[in-house]
């Protein structure tokens, strides 16, 4: 199923709904959204944004990257949140050819999980608070950042490990519009990192699963351990954002 929704100015924006959590539940449809900046919408595209009913808008980017490429509008139907869960910027483009996008990916998503514990805690807690509401998180192209959070969350609603992977690698549909955008956008500026630049390769999210597992465990032990993600969070986040899988109907 085509989890991208379509917009003009926005190329990475996707519903995390349908996949199996276990025990007989799937996350539900239309509540969970990832996303490439929301600064671009504009026009029709703001239009489309506002008739989804999103509550809830997690902003991932630094706040220096929010004021040089701007913010989602003001709107008094969603609380906005700028939660800049990465300390360490890093400038992908600017990497050369011998750099191994799998290997170097996973080690930034590990250096994020270990300096953004209190945003990537903060954002658990927005996301649970009205899981009954439509929300979006959302980072500069919706692959990096917002892959964290997303294989996070997904983790904790149950989600297997491979289903997250998957889900990190539908970036690579969205590649040649964010590519082409950011060329656009910075004329003059050389793209030193082809072909990797814009990619979301399965092996970049594995690399990353396998290094938190050895640290705690899996990913929730490190939710766990190092986010504090106790047993009324974890209840909180499956309450709403998780519903009964529907029932296969047999052939006649």
């Amino acid at each position: 199923m085509d989890r991208h929704l379509p917009f003009q100015r926005l190329h990475n924006f996707r519903d995390l709904g349908g996949y199996a959590a276990g025990d007989g539940l799937t996350v539900r449809w239309g509540r969970l959204y990832r996303s490439d900046s929301l600064g671009k919408l504009r026009d029709g595209d703001w239009e489309r944004f506002l008739a989804l009913g999103v509550r809830t808008v997690v902003d991932l980017r630094y706040p220096w990257e929010i004021e040089w490429r701007g913010r989602i509008p003001e709107h008094p139907s969603f609380a906005y949140h700028n939660l800049s869960i990465e300390h360490r910027p890093y400038d992908q483009a600017r990497l050369g050819p011998e750099v191994a996008v799998e290997p170097y990916l996973a080690e930034r998503y590990l250096e994020v999980a270990e300096d953004g514990v209190v945003e990537l805690r903060r954002a658990l807690e927005v996301i649970a608070a009205d899981g009954s509401a439509p929300l979006v998180f959302h980072c500069a192209s919706g692959k990096d950042r917002t892959g964290l959070l997303a294989a996070l969350v997904l983790a904790l609603l149950g989600v297997d490990e491979d289903t997250i992977v998957a889900d990190f690698e539908l970036t690579e549909l969205a590649r040649d519009r964010l590519v082409a955008e950011w060329l656009a956008s910075d004329p003059g500026r050389e793209l030193a990192w082809p072909p990797h630049f814009g990619r979301a390769p399965g092996e970049a999210m594995r690399l990353f699963l396998d290094g938190v597992a050895g640290r705690y465990g899996s990913l929730t032990g490190y939710a766990a351990e190092r986010l504090g993600a106790d047993g009324a969070l974890l209840d909180a986040l499956r309450r709403d954002l998780l519903e009964p899988a529907p029932t296969a109907v047999s052939g006649a």
